[in-house]
């Protein structure tokens, strides 16, 4: 998984990058993935960095705008102001809608630096940045994990004073995760000037140890609270292009993990005929079958948690009433399960958003008669999503697919296609499997008739 798989970004997309510990490496990174793409800056960039790029264009509000469209088939375009010391200064901002105009035209990449940051891990933003453009539609904010457990001293923290003062840090102290998630959470932080609509990513780089890695996950589940994605990675300058005389040789850069919030819809709907009752009601420890589900799926961190109910609607919802889920009747619950799958994703991803690639990257498809699922397997189908960013991942058992399952939201115009009484197995054939063994065989347990019930030995 690259970069530009990470973001999820469409074709053409107007990203700002801002932040700290390796922000260029990031910016030039993805400009490759993406190539051809037009690459500016809102602030200053560093001299050197005019070598990362396949050609350069020096333009100023004054002075005449230069044919740069036939020249960005291929490669990396870099526009910027003019040389000021040892840095090109930005564009004016009257000259971003020109350049987006061009990239417009032809359906280029537009990939901005909207900050400065003296190479340090970690910074706040001063009064006058970030310069983020209306029109962007995606913002990575950037930190470095290098920085924690470093001093909050100018040596590893650009604008050290404004840190000290959203983090609640004295200076000289060192920088802890809960810092530095302050700081990335604040409005005068590492959400300043990010426009209303825009989609919010954290890319917590410099991620080079397990111990980093570990902590970068800790804040992953912390950040999404303010962010639509965590990605936790390793990103390394090409040793041939890096500015400095002494750079080592560096491993190639690397994805650790993707985090997005991922949803559980509950399908509860079914009027268990064979059965002669409704399974969602039956006693599993001492709870009904459907608020033990919705229960472990909120254990699990899911969300939101989308139940969907239909035949017996009245009894099933009373029996949630005292969780934090989300009841959706399907009335058209006759037509099979694809109905209420359906119904569950509309829920989740109304309208355009859907198409837009906004909300949670994924859903697990719960079933209301598998009270036996724990919290752990859900937790470990999400992080194994998050490897990769699987379209479908689903437990494997004694070497049979069990359920539930998890799926992507790449997936989710196929689910919405389907008709009948069918699940989400009807589109295993579109789309790659990943599978998560697991020694649980009680995942393998469907209740379907009484005897089922009677043998899996959780009537009281």
């Amino acid at each position: 998984m690259n970069l530009a798989q990470a973001l999820r970004l469409s074709d053409a997309p107007c990203l700002a990058l801002v932040g700290a510990g390796g922000k260029t490496t990031a910016l030039f990174q993805l400009a490759r993935e993406l190539a051809p793409t037009i690459v500016t800056a809102t602030t200053h960039l560093g001299a050197w960095q005019a070598s990362l790029a396949d050609r350069h264009f020096i333009v100023t509000g004054s002075s005449p705008r230069p044919d740069i469209e036939s020249q960005t088939t291929s490669g990396v375009t870099l526009v910027t102001g003019p040389l000021n010391g040892n840095r090109f200064s930005g564009l004016d901002y009257s000259l971003f809608s020109w350049l987006r105009a061009v990239c417009n035209s032809k359906n280029l990449p537009l990939l901005l630096e909207a900050d400065g940051s003296r190479q340090k891990p970690l910074k706040s933003p001063a009064e006058h940045e970030p310069v983020i453009p209306d029109f962007v539609e995606t913002v990575v904010v950037v930190a470095g994990m290098s920085g924690l457990g470093k001093p909050l001293t100018d040596e590893f923290v650009h604008r050290q004073e404004i840190f000290s003062r959203l983090s609640g840090l004295a200076l000289g102290e060192m920088v802890t995760p809960e810092a530095l998630l302050r700081v990335l959470t604040h409005p005068s932080g590492g959400l300043k000037n990010i426009p209303p609509g825009a989609r919010r990513v954290a890319l917590l780089n410099q991620a080079d140890t397990p111990e980093l890695q570990a902590q970068a996950k800790l804040l992953a589940e912390q950040l999404l609270h303010a962010y639509h994605a965590v990605i936790i990675a390793s990103l390394h300058p090409p040793s041939a292009v890096s500015h400095k005389p002494s750079a080592t040789r560096h491993p190639p850069s690397a994805i650790h993990a993707v985090y997005e919030p991922v949803a559980g819809i509950i399908l509860a709907a079914g009027e268990a005929r064979r059965f002669g009752q409704p399974k969602q009601l039956l006693d599993y420890r001492g709870q009904p079958f459907v608020h033990a589900v919705a229960q472990t799926a909120l254990k699990a961190g899911l969300a939101p948690v989308i139940v969907v109910t239909g035949a017996n609607a009245e009894p099933v919802e009373a029996a949630l009433k005292d969780l934090p889920v989300q009841i959706i009747r399907n009335v058209d619950w006759q037509s099979g399960q694809s109905s209420s799958i359906r119904a569950g994703l509309i829920a989740l991803t109304p309208g355009p958003s859907l198409i837009k690639g906004e909300g949670c990257g994924a859903a697990i498809i719960l079933l209301a008669d598998q009270p036996q699922v724990t919290p752990s397997v859900l937790r470990a189908l999400v992080e194994r999503h998050s490897l990769d960013l699987s379209p479908i991942v689903a437990p494997q058992v004694q070497g049979q697919r069990a359920n539930p399952v998890l799926f992507d939201r790449v997936t989710f115009p196929d689910l919405l296609a389907l008709s009948g009484d069918v699940g989400g197995r009807a589109i295993f054939s579109k789309h790659p499997l990943a599978y998560l063994p697991w020694l649980d065989a009680s995942l393998l347990l469907d209740v379907d008739t009484p005897d089922d019930y009677q043998k899996s030995g959780e009537k009281k």
